[in-house]
């Protein structure tokens, strides 16, 4: 069997990839495959700035706005749905379109990983959450040193959940280990984009679309979803944007101090980015120029995707 064009645009928060997404979606009769974990969640549209109704309308998206925020969107659980899709859109003719920034969904789609039964998995987290409680995260990393001494090297101690994702991916069997030893997903041509423009340009479009999402009602939408009932402590809630703002609600700051930290979180979350991007050898960057018009860019995207494929390993 040929394999299958699949696109994917990824990059650092707010520089563009959905609009690119969506032109590149209608030059080659493509369909867009959310890869964002907060875009996944209802309720969440301001803070995770997820595509507007027109672009959504014009063009079919999928994986926006699926699930609940108290759920746990497992790596393994976005897998099963990701891949689902991509192979309805790919039977029906379509041309999958992966848009997102969030890594170790990207990898559930890149590489031919098996996460086991979820059942158990779900079964086990909570077991391992409740460990942490009793015991505490100094004790969970000592564990996980003793499991996979690379991962616990990439942890914070302190970080109880990272420790307890980390456990749980060992158990697995794969672990959160250097993915040279993981093979490629072998039934994709993969045409793998990474979008990115000049630091200062992107920090400036970063603090433009903060104020905007603020100005658009992001507070209301916060205090929409604690009067729904929905903990700050869930990981959606943890999201950038709604934990900051949840601080302003509950008193700790004023809304400049949050509207500065959404900022600064944020920067910091685009470079996060980019630097994991750069750990794929076999991505092609496209940097954005300034005055260079979507259209432009679509058609390098184009131009490459004739010469270049993700080689299989």
């Amino acid at each position: 069997m040929d394999k299958r064009t699949v696109y994917i645009i990824s990059g650092p928060t707010a520089v563009g990839k959905s609009l690119i997404a969506y032109y590149l979606a209608k030059r080659v009769n493509g369909e867009i495959v959310n890869c964002d974990s907060v875009q996944l969640y209802k309720y969440m549209d301001i803070g995770s700035a997820k595509p507007d109704e027109r672009e959504m309308a014009a063009v079919k998206h999928h994986l926006y706005s699926i699930a609940d925020p108290r759920e746990n969107m497992t790596v393994a659980a976005y897998q099963k749905l990701a891949i689902e899709t991509i192979n309805d859109l790919l039977s029906r003719g379509r041309t999958p379109i992966v848009c997102g920034g969030t890594g170790l969904y990207l990898n559930s789609i890149l590489y031919d990983m098996d996460f086991g039964a979820t059942a158990e998995s779900d079964e086990r987290r909570v077991e391992l959450e409740r460990l942490c409680e009793e015991r505490g995260s100094e004790y969970m990393y000592q564990y996980l040193e003793a499991l996979d001494p690379d991962a616990a090297s990439r942890i914070h101690p302190n970080n109880a959940r990272k420790i307890v994702r980390a456990i749980e991916a060992f158990e697995y069997g794969r672990g959160i280990r250097d993915l040279s030893e993981c093979p490629l997903n072998p039934d994709y041509d993969f045409k793998f984009f990474a979008l990115n423009m000049e630091r200062e340009w992107l920090y400036d479009r970063i603090n433009r679309r903060v104020s905007r999402l603020i100005s658009d009602g992001l507070v209301d939408e916060v205090n929409g979803l604690l009067e729904q009932g929905y903990d700050p402590d869930l990981p959606s809630m943890k999201g950038i944007g709604y934990k900051e703002i949840i601080g302003f609600l509950n008193g700790e700051y004023d809304l400049f101090d949050a509207k500065e930290l959404i900022m600064k979180n944020t920067r910091h979350y685009a470079k996060r980015q980019i630097t994991w991007l750069k750990r794929y050898d076999f991505v092609n960057w496209i940097n954005i120029e300034k005055g260079e018009t979507v259209g432009e860019i679509v058609d390098r995207i184009l131009e490459i995707s004739q010469s270049t494929s993700v080689p299989n390993n």
